[in-house]
C-alpha cells in the first residue's frame, strides 16, 4: 500500500488549510490565484482553542505556522505556507506527506522559540500557533499579524486528541475560506478508514489489541511512550478497527506515558507496534533492547511479534499524517508491509 497521500484537487484551490494564504495553482509560498471559497474575501470571525474570537477582514494569503500539525492542516487544503518553525524537522518527520512544502517556503526558527524578526519579515496575514507553546509571547506576534491558538491537548472532560484534530482543521479551513476542501479531506479520510477496516477484517485481525510507543534513546536507555486512549495515535487505531492495548492508571494530558523496558512486561499476549525515532537512533536502540535481559524475555520479543514503523510516521499530526499512520498499522497486520 501506498504510504504516500496525495490530494485530489477537485477544484483549482483545493490547498488552502491552516492560515496560510488562498490557494495557488503552483508551490509559490502562499500567494497567487485565488479559487472557489477564496474568491470571498469578505470577513471571517474565526474561535480559536481558547475561545478567543479573530477576525480577519480579507482571505490569508501568507500564513506562518509555528506548530508542525497546523502546517500540514494548511498544505492539506491546498496552501503553501509563508513560514514553518523548525522547516527541517517538519521535512524529516514527516516525509511521507504529501504534498510537502516547497522550496519557497522560509523557515522561521524552532518550534519552542520562534523568530519574531524572520516572521515579521514574511508580513504575514496570518499566524497559527498551539497556546502551550507561544501564550506568552501572543501580544508580539498580534503585533505582526492576526494570531491564532490551538491546544492540541485537551484536558480531561473536554474530549481527546482526534475531535481536536478534526475541529481545529475545520477552524483553519474556515479562516482561509477552504471549508469545501477541509470537507473533502476529511470525507477521504474516513473513507480511507473503510477500506484499511475492511482489509483488517478480512485478514481475521479484527478486534486487534496492540500496545502502541514510540521510542528514543534517553541517557544511553530506550524510554517508550505508550500511547493512552486519549490520544491521536489510539483514536486513529480505533478508526480502523484496532483496540489500544495500553490503559493509563491516570489520565494522560498529552496523551502518553513515559517509562521504561519494564512497563512491557504488563502487555505480553499483544502485539507490539513502535517508532523509532529519530531515524539515526534505530540502530542503537535496536542493539540496546536486544542486549537487555528483560525485552528478550517478553513473549511478543520471543514470538517475532514486534513490528516497527518508520521514524517519520508521526502520530501527532493532523488528517494527513492520521492517514499515513492508519496505513502504516494496516500494513503491518495485514502482512503487507
Amino acid at each position: 500500500m501506498n504510504k504516500k497521500i496525495f490530494i485530489t484537487f477537485l477544484t483549482i484551490p483545493a490547498l488552502s488549510l491552516s492560515l496560510a494564504a488562498c490557494s495557488s495553482s503552483d508551490d509559490s509560498g502562499g500567494s497567487g490565484e485565488s479559487g472557489s471559497d477564496s474568491e470571498n474575501s469578505e470577513s471571517v470571525t474565526v474561535t480559536d482553542g481558547y475561545d478567543n474570537e479573530v477576525t480577519l477582514d480579507e482571505t490569508p494569503e501568507d500564513v506562518v505556522a509555528l506548530e508542525w500539525v497546523y502546517a500540514e492542516d494548511l498544505l492539506a487544503l491546498g496552501m503553501q505556507p509563508a513560514g514553518i518553525a523548525d522547516l527541517d524537522g517538519y521535512n524529516d518527520y514527516l516525509a511521507d506527506i504529501e504534498p510537502a512544502p516547497s522550496e519557497d517556503v522560509q523557515d522561521v526558527g524552532t518550534r519552542q522559540e520562534p523568530s519574531l524578526e524572520r516572521i515579521a519579515e514574511l508580513e504575514p496575514d496570518l499566524i497559527i500557533t498551539a497556546g502551550y507553546r507561544h501564550e506568552d509571547i501572543k501580544e508580539e506576534l498580534e503585533e505582526i499579524a492576526p494570531t491564532l491558538m490551538y491546544n492540541p491537548y485537551p484536558a480531561e472532560g473536554e474530549g481527546n486528541q482526534y475531535e481536536e484534530m478534526e475541529s481545529t482543521f475545520e477552524s483553519i479551513a474556515k479562516a482561509v475560506g477552504e471549508e469545501d476542501q477541509a470537507d473533502q479531506v476529511l470525507n477521504d479520510l474516513d473513507d480511507t478508514y473503510d477500506e484499511l477496516s475492511t482489509e483488517i477484517e478480512d485478514a481475521g485481525r479484527s478486534d486487534e489489541e496492540v500496545l502502541l510507543s514510540l521510542s528514543y534513546l534517553a541517557n544511553e536507555n530506550v524510554t517508550f511512550r505508550l500511547f493512552a486512549d486519549n490520544s491521536l495515535a489510539a483514536q486513529t487505531m480505533e478508526q480502523i478497527g484496532v483496540e489500544n492495548a495500553y490503559e493509563s492508571e491516570q489520565f494522560e494530558e498529552y496523551g502518553y506515558t513515559e517509562t521504561s523496558v519494564d512497563a512491557l512486561e504488563n502487555y505480553q499476549d499483544q502485539t507490539f507496534i513502535d517508532i523509532p525515532t529519530p531515524e539515526g537512533d534505530r540502530d542503537t536502540i535496536e542493539e540496546t533492547l536486544n542486549n537487555n535481559e528483560v525485552w528478550n524475555s517478553l513473549s511478543f520479543v520471543q514470538n517475532d511479534d514486534v513490528h516497527r514503523l518508520p521514524s517519520s510516521t508521526w502520530p501527532y499530526g493532523g488528517p494527513l499524517s492520521s492517514e499515513v499512520f492508519a496505513e502504516e498499522v494496516a500494513d503491518t497486520l495485514t502482512n503487507e508491509e
